[in-house]
C-alpha cells in the first residue's frame, strides 16, 4: 500500500516534467510530416466516417437512445475510446521505450505511462470538441447532467495509469504481452457499447449485466449518460458498477505498482 501511493505522488510532484516530456513526444512523432499534429485530429475523423458509413447507414442502427441519432452518440462514445485505446498501447510500451532516457534524465520510471496519458488529450479534447458541436447541432444542449464529466474523466485517467503501470511493466518481463494486449483491445472494442447500445440490441439481461462490469463500458457510457442527459452516476444499476469500477482499478494499481517496485531497479538489464 506504501509502495502505491508513493508511485502516485510521483505523478503529482513530476507533473511539470511530464507535461513538457508529453508536448516534446508529440512534436517528435510528426515532425516530419507535412500535416504535422493535424494528423491528431485527421485519424481520429477517418475512423469516425468509416464507423458511421458501416454502421449508421449500411446497417442502420437507428437511435440507439430515444431522441438522440445515431451519429452523435457514436461520435460521444468513440472519442474516449480511441484516446483509452491509444493510451492503453502507448503506456503500455512506455517504459520498455524511455527507460534509458529516464536513466539519463534522472526522473522517476513510473511517470512514464503517465507521459503517454498526458500527450494524448490533445486529441481527445480535439474530438470531445467536436462531439459537443454535433450535439448542438442534433438540438442536444448543456444541462446540470455535464457536472458528471469530470467524474468520469477523473476515473478514465485513474483506469489508464492503473493499467499503465501494470502493462509498462509486464511488457518489460514478458515481450509477448504486447502483442496479447493488442488483441483484447481489439474484443473490448467490440465489447465496450462503443458502436451499439447493448439494452436496445436484444441482448439477454443477464449478458448486459456482464458486460456493463466492464470498466471501458463504465467510463464510456457514463460520459454518453452525463453529456446526453441520460442519467446519474448515483442511480441503480451505475451505482453498483461503479464500486466494481473502482475496486478493478484499485486491484490493478495495487498489483502494477508492486511489480513496478520490484523491478524498477532491473529494468535496463531485462531491456
Amino acid at each position: 500500500m506504501h509502495t502505491m501511493f508513493q508511485i502516485i505522488s510521483e505523478q503529482f510532484t513530476n507533473f511539470k516534467i511530464i507535461r513538457r516530456m508529453a508536448k516534446f513526444g508529440d512534436r517528435a512523432t510528426y515532425q516530419s510530416h507535412y500535416l504535422g499534429l493535424a494528423w491528431e485530429v485527421l485519424n481520429p475523423l477517418i475512423q469516425i466516417g468509416i464507423y458511421y458509413l458501416v454502421f449508421g447507414v449500411a446497417l442502420k442502427r437507428g437511435d440507439p437512445m430515444p431522441g438522440v441519432p445515431y451519429l452523435p452518440w457514436m461520435v460521444v462514445g468513440i472519442t474516449p475510446w480511441l484516446y483509452m485505446d491509444r493510451s492503453v498501447l502507448d503506456a503500455s510500451k512506455s517504459v520498455y521505450q524511455e527507460v534509458g532516457l529516464a536513466s539519463k534524465m534522472k526522473f522517476p520510471v513510473s511517470i512514464l505511462p503517465s507521459i503517454k496519458i498526458v500527450g494524448n488529450l490533445a486529441s481527445f479534447w480535439t474530438m470531445l470538441a467536436f462531439s459537443v458541436f454535433l450535439m448542438l447541432v442534433n438540438h442536444i444542449y448543456p444541462s446540470a447532467s455535464w457536472i458528471q464529466f469530470i467524474y468520469y474523466f477523473i476515473c478514465m485517467i485513474a483506469l489508464l495509469y492503473a493499467l499503465g503501470i501494470f502493462n509498462s511493466t509486464v511488457t518489460v518481463l514478458i515481450r509477448d504481452w504486447q502483442i496479447t494486449l493488442q488483441s483484447i483491445l481489439r474484443m473490448l472494442f467490440y465489447m465496450s457499447g462503443v458502436l451499439f447500445n447493448f439494452a436496445t440490441s436484444n441482448f439477454p439481461v443477464l449478458l448486459i449485466r456482464v458486460l456493463e462490469l466492464n470498466p471501458f463500458y463504465y467510463v464510456i457510457n457514463g460520459m454518453r449518460e452525463s453529456l446526453l442527459n441520460k442519467g446519474w452516476v448515483w442511480q441503480e444499476p451505475n451505482l453498483t458498477i461503479s464500486i466494481v469500477f473502482w475496486m478493478f482499478v484499485f486491484i490493478m494499481m495495487a498489483v502494477g505498482t508492486f511489480l513496478h517496485n520490484k523491478f524498477r531497479a532491473n529494468f535496463v538489464d531485462l531491456i
